[in-house]
C-alpha cells in the first residue's frame, strides 16, 4: 500500500536495519525460541550499528534521532521477521525514554552510553502478582533511611527479567509511587525463573524481588512521589509502539496465509479460488489497510506532540484485536498446517495473543476512551 509517512532518510535508515534483521535476527530465532531467551550478542550487535534508542543525544553516544518514525521502521521490520523475542522496541521505545526525560545529567552520563551500546538492557517494574492493570495499587516499598532507601517487594511478568542489567522500578514511598533505578548485582536483588508462556517464547520474562535492596539517592529517577504521572506521560507512546506492532504482525500473518492460499490445492484448484477464501482475504486486507492508515495518522500526530491518550488507547486495542482476528483467520485458512509449530501462522497465533494484554487490557483501554468522553 501506498504510505506518504516516510522520507528518503527513513527509507535508506529501513534498508539498513532489514539487512541488519536478515544477517543477526532471523537465523537465530529457532534456537532463541528453544532455548527461551536472546543472546546478549545481538543487543551488543544492535548498539554497533546505532539501533539502540537512536534518539538519544550524541553526548551519551546516541544519534540524536528525535523522530519516531525510525522507531517505527524498526517495530515493521522485526514484525516483519516473525521474531517475538528481540525486545528491542521495549527497551528503545518504552524504557529508554524514562531516562532520556527524567534522568539528571549524571545519571543519563552513567547509564545512556551502555544503554546505547548494549552493554545496559532495560526491563521496567511496574506490574505485581496481585495489581495486574491497577498501576496505584502496587505494594513494592520504598522507604526513607535518611542517607539511602530500601526497597522490598515483588514484580512480575518482567519482560527482559533475565538480560535486564538496569530495571526501572515503581515503588510506594512516603510521598507516593516513586521510581528507582536497580542495576544488577545490588545486594537483595534476585530473580525468579525464565517464565514458560504460550508465546513470546524467546523473550525472557521473570518475576523480580526485591529484599532490603539499598538504593542510593542518586538513584531516584526524577522526583519522588512523581512516578505515577511518568507512568501516565510515557503510557500513550508504549500503547502506539504495541498498534504499529500489531498491525505490522497482522501483515506478517497476511502475507504467509496469501502464499499459501495460492499453493494450496483442494478439489483439483488452488484453495484461494474458492469464493469463501477469496472473500476472507480480501476482508483481512482491507482492515489491516484501514488500521495502517489509521496508525500513520497517528504518528503524525505524535510526531508533532498532538497524540491524545484516548487515541493511542483506541489504537492499541482496536489494532490487537484486529490482530488477533487476523491470525484466527490465518489459522483458519491453513487447515491442521494452521496447528504446525513449523509454519509460521502457528507461531504468530499464539505470539498475538498477549497484545491484547500487555500495555494495559483492552478493557483498560476503553474504559480510558469512555471516560474521557465524560462517561
Amino acid at each position: 500500500m501506498k504510505r506518504d509517512l516516510f522520507e528518503q532518510d527513513h527509507n535508506i535508515f529501513r534498508d539498513s536495519f532489514r539487512q541488519f534483521c536478515q544477517k543477526e535476527v532471523t537465523p537465530h530465532t529457532e534456537r532463541w525460541t528453544e532455548q527461551g531467551i536472546v543472546d546478549r550478542d545481538v543487543w551488543k550487535k544492535a548498539g554497533e550499528n546505532g539501533f539502540l534508542a537512536p534518539f538519544v543525544d550524541e553526548q551519551y553516544g546516541g544519534l540524536g534521532l528525535k523522530d519516531f518514525r525510525y522507531s517505527q521502521i524498526m517495530i515493521e521490520e522485526l514484525a516483519g521477521t516473525g521474531d517475538a523475542g528481540f525486545a528491542l522496541s521495549l527497551h528503545n521505545d518504552v524504557i529508554a525514554p524514562y531516562l532520556d526525560t527524567y534522568a539528571t545529567d549524571e545519571q543519563k552520563a552513567r547509564f545512556l552510553p551502555g544503554v546505547v551500546r548494549g552493554d545496559t538492557i532495560l526491563a521496567i517494574g511496574m506490574t505485581e502478582p496481585g495489581t495486574g492493570s491497577d498501576l496505584q495499587a502496587i505494594k513494592t516499598s520504598l522507604e526513607d533511611k535518611g542517607d539511602h532507601y530500601l526497597l522490598n517487594g515483588q514484580k512480575t511478568f518482567i519482560s527482559n527479567g533475565i538480560l535486564a542489567d538496569l530495571v526501572i522500578v515503581a515503588a510506594k514511598s512516603s510521598e507516593g509511587v516513586t521510581m528507582v533505578l536497580v542495576e544488577r548485582g545490588m545486594e537483595g536483588f534476585s530473580r525468579g525463573r525464565n517464565l514458560k508462556k504460550m508465546g513470546l517464547k524467546a523473550q525472557d520474562t521473570a518475576e523480580l524481588f526485591f529484599e532490603n535492596v539499598k538504593i542510593p539517592k542518586e538513584n531516584i529517577l526524577g522526583q519522588p512521589g512523581m512516578g505515577f504521572m511518568y507512568m501516565m506521560q510515557k503510557l500513550a507512546q508504549e500503547r502506539i509502539v504495541v498498534a504499529v506492532g500489531a498491525v505490522a504482525s497482522a501483515w506478517y500473518a497476511f502475507e504467509h496465509t496469501l502464499t499459501y492460499v495460492k499453493e494450496r490445492t483442494a478439489f483439483g484448484k488452488p484453495i484461494g479460488k474458492f469464493q469463501n477464501t477469496r472473500f476472507k482475504m480480501a476482508e483481512m486486507k482491507t482492515e489491516i489497510t484501514i488500521a495502517q492508515h489509521f496508525i500513520d495518522n497517528l504518528i503524525k500526530q505524535h510526531l508533532n506532540n498532538e497524540l491524545t491518550p484516548e487515541e493511542a488507547c483506541m489504537a492499541k486495542y482496536w489494532t490487537t484485536d484486529l490482530l488477533n482476528k487476523v491470525v484466527d483467520e490465518g489459522v483458519q485458512l491453513h487447515g491442521g498446517y494452521g496447528f504446525m509449530w513449523e509454519y509460521p501462522i502457528c507461531r504468530a497465533y499464539v505470539d498475538a495473543r498477549i497484545t491484547k494484554i500487555f500495555a494495559g487490557t483492552n478493557e483498560i483501554m476503553k474504559e480510558v476512551i469512555g471516560r474521557g468522553m465524560g462517561l
